[in-house]
């Protein structure tokens, strides 16, 4: 940074000095200055923009997109960049600005770069940020295949859980169950069992094969009871006792006249 003194004396009259005088009729105050592109010798643009500076309005080139965005002329390519963020989608971190076949820092001032009115800027997004972005998609691919497969499963288990809740009735109410049903439901469920086994989950559809499989797990263990106690029930033996009629006479009996 360099660092010019500026006197001024009693009278008004003011100039410029690389040296440091004492003296009781004049003033000094420090200057920092910024050296432009060209050797120029400028004051340091102060933190704050001067709000009547000009706007741009500026060319931006996005692969087969154009945009025309109006800006400050003493904004920074990182004020640019968050303009570019409500057009593009893309975040600040995302994109690459070239102005001039060079690639511009956020810090850099758009005037202090040459750029003027009708300017033309390239857009690019970073190659890391793509492939993030891509890991991202294939991330979100494989947690919703996951959870498509689970929600399949569990229409399976509540359909199998009505058909234990079914025979638990039958036998409660004493009512014996083909124990080959009892076998073959339990075949189905244990099915299912390994279809929850080889989905691959994170997260929150590791949470939801977690519950699933508690629930086949309840059903198996469930049948298992039911086959103990359907074992007990006694056969009901339903008889009718039918009530026993003559036969008819196979032949009609005439009235004889003489």
């Amino acid at each position: 940074m360099i660092v010019m003194k500026r006197r001024s004396n009693l009278y008004g009259k003011m100039h410029e000095s690389s040296t440091t005088t004492s003296s009781s009729t004049s003033i000094e105050e420090e200057i920092d200055c910024e050296l432009r592109p060209g050797g120029m010798l400028v004051q340091k643009r102060s933190e704050k923009k001067d709000v009547s500076a000009p706007n741009l309005r500026l060319r931006i080139a996005f692969g087969a997109l154009r945009y025309e965005i109006s800006v400050n002329s003493l904004a920074t390519f990182g004020d640019l960049k968050k303009l570019l963020t409500v057009e593009t989608g893309l975040q600040p971190g995302e994109q690459r600005v070239i102005f001039r076949g060079k690639e511009r820092e956020n810090g850099e001032y758009l005037d202090m770069c040459a750029v003027k009115d009708r300017s033309k800027v390239i857009l690019t997004e970073d190659p890391s940020s793509i492939e993030g972005r891509f890991i991202e998609l294939r991330r979100n691919a494989k947690i919703q295949s996951a959870h498509r497969a689970i929600s399949n499963v569990s229409m399976e288990v509540d359909k199998l859980a009505d058909q234990v809740s079914a025979i638990e009735k039958s036998v409660s109410n004493g009512v014996k169950v083909p124990e080959v049903q009892i076998t073959t439901l339990a075949e189905m469920l244990m099915r299912q069992a390994i279809k929850l086994d080889s989905i691959s989950a994170d997260g929150d559809a590791s949470a939801q094969k977690i519950l699933q499989g508690k629930r086949v797990q309840k059903c198996v263990e469930s049948l298992d009871v039911l086959k103990i106690s359907n074992a007990r029930v006694k056969p009901v033996v339903v008889t009718t006792k039918w009530e026993s009629f003559d036969p008819p006479p196979t032949t009609p009996q005439w009235e004889l006249f003489d």
